[in-house]
């Protein structure tokens, strides 16, 4: 395939730290910089499925032209150091800056460095809703589910650039500030400008794909973030799985081995570790009639990607029993707004018998 990018324009400079980040980054510049090529530099995580997930997304870019520029910037105790040190001539050449996870520490302190004048906010799922909500506020950036807790001694060490960060991601002056995004945003701070994310990159590269009968599943990573108990989790699976004919369980790639492991041998699914986000597996194909998700970004992004398809996705409420005595106090609340907010899918009541 010959490259769709690499005409020169204005230099963009983005970061990324996950598949779907960098699948959102395609997107932006697909939408509102078409054959402009830019530098995507991946701050690469350790954990191996998504460090897989984002090599795969990275050939995909270079194929439309992109240059791809791969930092282990968590590869040791002086990498962080080195990879900022290392990027710093780009991030003063750079003219515009788009950024997938506004939370990020590593994304905050390479904020601080930069010049650019034009700031891009793209997807990175739930988290936008939430960011854009606490910009308008004026709150300090806090992940939804750590909200309300007690904050980790790094968060006060750190304060000081998260406030630095916050203030370039504030409109002012010559300063703009763009969040693409396919989530539903109230509250739009003063200023900012909302772009719709539509997946017209994943619609035009990919599919349309075969639909089987029956229903897939879509996993999350609730219960890592210490949301949702695991038997809980474990037992509505089960229960979503049965009633619905389920034969498949897309892993999120956050997901533990251990649960896997036990998911498979109590509910009988197959489980399938993706080598790309969801909505290009999807896309791809073959994918179930009914595609059965809890809570999570998927429920606004499936229905986008799968566009013209008679796939329907499913949404199973979370049942406030299911909460660990740790979750944040804000959890249900966010959840159900989640699902609530979403457009073209089918809402499931929270399964019985599963407290």
């Amino acid at each position: 395939m010959s490259p769709r990018a690499g005409r020169p324009g204005p230099h963009t400079l983005a970061f990324v730290e996950s598949p779907v980040q960098l699948l959102n980054v395609l997107e932006w510049a697909h939408a509102h910089a078409p054959g402009v090529g830019l530098t995507l530099v991946v701050l690469s995580p350790v954990d191996p499925m998504t460090r897989g997930q984002l090599r795969r997304m990275a050939e995909l870019a270079r194929e439309e032209g992109h240059e791809v520029r791969w930092e282990e910037a968590r590869g040791g105790a002086g990498a962080p150091l080195q990879t900022v040190g290392g990027l710093s001539r780009l991030l003063r050449r750079a003219t515009r800056i788009v950024l997938g996870d506004p939370f990020s520490r590593y994304v905050q302190l390479l904020l601080t460095i930069t010049r650019a004048r034009d700031l891009v906010v793209v997807d990175d799922g739930t988290a936008t809703m939430e960011f854009v909500g606490q910009l308008a506020r004026g709150e300090r950036l806090v992940r939804w589910h750590r909200k309300g807790g007690r904050p980790h001694p790094r968060d006060l060490v750190l304060a000081p650039v998260s406030a630095v960060a916050r203030r370039r991601l504030t409109p002012g002056g010559k300063r703009t500030v763009e969040v693409f995004t396919s989530m539903p945003v109230t509250d739009t701070p003063p200023g900012v400008t909302v772009s719709a994310h539509t997946f017209a990159w994943t619609r035009d590269r990919f599919g349309p794909p075969s639909v089987t009968q029956g229903a897939d599943m879509v996993g999350t990573s609730l219960v890592e973030t210490g949301v949702v108990d695991a038997d809980a989790y474990l037992e509505a699976v089960r229960s979503l799985a049965k009633t619905h004919g389920a034969r498949r369980y897309f892993a999120h790639r956050r997901e533990s081995t251990e649960k896997l492991h036990r998911l498979a041998v109590e509910t009988g699914l197959e489980i399938v570790r993706p080598e790309l986000p969801l909505e290009l597996i999807a896309r791809r194909g073959p994918i179930g009639r009914t595609v059965l998700s809890f809570p999570s970004t998927v429920v606004h992004t499936l229905p986008l990607a799968l566009t013209g398809t008679e796939v329907r996705v499913a949404v199973c409420d979370i049942d406030p029993a299911w909460l660990t005595k740790t979750a944040s106090p804000r959890a249900q609340g966010f959840l159900s707004g989640v699902t609530g907010s979403a457009r073209d899918v089918h809402r499931l009541s929270a399964v019985a018998g599963t407290a």
